[in-house]
């Protein structure tokens, strides 16, 4: 295994972008600006990233042959989905630094495994337990009670691979309609917000965090952030603290993300995690234009040895996904005063798909 914190590299090295997708895009153009080069893997030939490197590799994951000429010509590998294939990891990590390392990916890969290694740190989830069929779905539910919220325990992102239960519901309907025979059940969480924390740890251990941002989804896909979240300042500290003791937990090197709830209690509201994003996410895409430095450009950091830098928030800032059919009308957000357009470069539009984004900075009043 290639030693991760030996990690140093120089202008004009070379980050290998597993995934093609905007955030691989955004990655890249992050890199760029600091005379780094990029080159993506992706099995897409339509991947938006490729438009923003030089050098691309369009070949299957299960490639071997293609992994290895891809990390023969890269100093450092990452990613830009946490799906990555074990097999690939390995592949790629006998060659060349991976960073965040392949364990991490081992721990966020699954949502029981994830949930036992919050818990483990002594951070509030929602109460849990793993289902494995349709007697075990039966008894979870007993113990959790509805309504619940079932999810495969891998893969699954905007709101593909779960399902709500509720009273009355078919239980075996359910169950089979999941598709998979390893899941795990949450307790509905009636929470007041949702809010991330986007942070960065350094190979020496320096982790810097973004202001708390503050959710908003439609149909199970996230539409609007909005930087700082309004919270007050005791639960951001506590908040960002979570971020930062899960990072340093898993000798975590770049970006991730932590998404949690915020919850009503009678000694006040509390935070309680729901999901960790090992990766760049895109409720820290306001950072593009509202911080000092992006997400993007702290992970590129993070992973080439470099020091982070101290975010500084430029004001009150939101961001918007262009969701489908909503790419259509973006020259009216070219007009607005404040805002920034991003456009992924993606094709035609699809329900549930993001081909962009904009961001709306109001700057702090003196």
């Amino acid at each position: 295994m290639t030693a991760s914190n030996n990690v140093k590299l120089k202008p004009g090295d070379t980050i290998g972008i597993l995934g093609g997708g905007q955030l691989g895009r955004m990655l890249a153009m992050a890199a760029a600006r600091l005379g780094l080069r990029c080159q993506v893997f992706s099995p897409d030939p339509d991947s938006p990233a490729f438009d923003v490197v030089l050098n691309a590799t369009c070949a299957e994951y299960a490639d071997v042959e293609a992994l290895e000429l891809f990390a023969n010509d890269v100093n450092v590998i990452t990613y830009e989905f946490e799906n990555v294939p074990a097999a690939t990891a390995m592949v790629l990590a006998a060659r060349r630094p991976v960073l965040p390392a392949q364990k991490i990916l081992e721990t966020t890969q699954d949502r029981l495994v994830e949930k036992d290694f919050v818990m483990r740190l002594g951070i509030g989830t929602a109460d849990y337990a793993d289902v494995s069929s349709v007697e075990t779905l039966r008894a979870a539910i007993k113990k959790i009670g509805l309504p619940a919220v079932i999810k495969t325990r891998r893969f699954g992102y905007d709101g593909k691979g779960q399902a709500i239960i509720r009273d009355g519901d078919d239980f075996t309907r359910v169950w089979e309609d999941l598709g998979t025979k390893s899941a795990i059940l949450e307790a509905f969480i009636p929470f007041e917000r949702e809010i991330s924390v986007i942070a960065a740890r350094s190979v020496d251990g320096q982790v810097e965090s973004f202001d708390v941002t503050e959710n908003e989804h439609r149909d199970h896909i996230l539409k609007i952030s909005r930087a700082p979240a309004q919270i007050s300042d005791a639960l951001a500290t506590q908040a960002r603290g979570i971020a930062e003791q899960i990072a340093t937990a898993l000798n975590y090197v770049g970006v991730l993300a932590v998404e949690m709830f915020v919850v009503a209690e009678n000694g006040g509201p509390k935070v309680l995690v729901n999901e960790i994003a090992p990766r760049v996410h895109n409720s820290g895409h306001w950072t593009l234009d509202g911080a000092s430095i992006s997400q993007f450009e702290q992970h590129i950091r993070a992973i080439a040895g470099w020091p982070l830098g101290k975010p500084v928030r430029h004001g009150e800032v939101t961001m918007t996904n262009l969701i489908g059919d909503d790419i259509l009308g973006y020259e009216q957000w070219l007009t607005v005063p404040g805002a920034t357009v991003h456009l992924y470069g993606k094709g035609a539009p699809k329900p549930g798909r993001k081909m962009g984004h904009v961001t709306e900075v109001s700057p702090r009043k003196k």
